[in-house]
């Protein structure tokens, strides 16, 4: 099982960010109908589920620091 990170779509294509910056390309119609770019994704051989718990920690870091950023 490996872990990446949902880039973007194009067209009917999910381009999956993974280890080391590589990209994968799935279709998007094996993804969960609710994943969203961005989104931790777990796959294992055509299955795919989002982590939410990783998803969740990674938006809230990022968002931490976009306000450090951004602090007046």
């Amino acid at each position: 099982m490996i872990k990446g990170v949902i880039d973007r779509f194009e067209d009917d294509i999910a381009v999956v960010e993974v280890e080391d910056g590589k990209t994968l390309h799935y279709p998007k119609h094996l993804l969960p109908s609710d994943a969203e770019v961005g989104d931790v994704i777990k796959i294992d051989g055509n299955h795919f589920t989002v982590d939410k718990d990783e998803t969740k920690k990674r938006r809230n870091e990022i968002d931490g620091l976009m306000n450090e950023l951004f602090e007046d």
